[in-house]
């Protein structure tokens, strides 16, 4: 089996649940607490190939940081990667990686797409 990566935040409940279905399907992953180790723009942008998405489509907009930060009107790729590895909590969670894929798990079962 591939190896997985969680993204992930233990204080949020979508992301226990994500790393619980996981662990139901027998997968064993990587748990990166990407608060406390933010991913750096490469991997960043890696991570967004693999989900086929922008980074606008990533990106928490109900946070205090965006908002704070002035990023609704902000179109440029690296700025948005750059703003969310300084500010982690603007990543969307969890997000699951195995190989050349990846899902963001909400609801949690769409990760399960990555076991197929």
């Amino acid at each position: 089996m591939t190896d997985f990566t969680i993204y992930h935040n233990p204080h949020c409940s979508k992301s226990r649940q994500t790393l619980a279905l996981l662990g139901e399907h027998g997968v064993e992953p990587k748990i990166v607490e990407y608060l406390q180790n933010p991913p750096d723009p490469e991997t960043l942008e890696t991570v967004l190939e693999k989900l086929g998405m922008e980074p606008q489509e990533v990106m928490r907009t109900k946070e205090k940081e965006y908002r704070t930060l002035g990023l609704a009107g902000v179109t440029d790729s690296q700025s948005l990667i750059r703003a969310m590895t300084e500010n982690p909590i603007l990543i969307e969670r969890p997000i699951v990686v195995s190989g050349s894929r990846a899902r963001i798990g909400r609801p949690p079962e769409k990760v399960l797409e990555l076991l197929t």
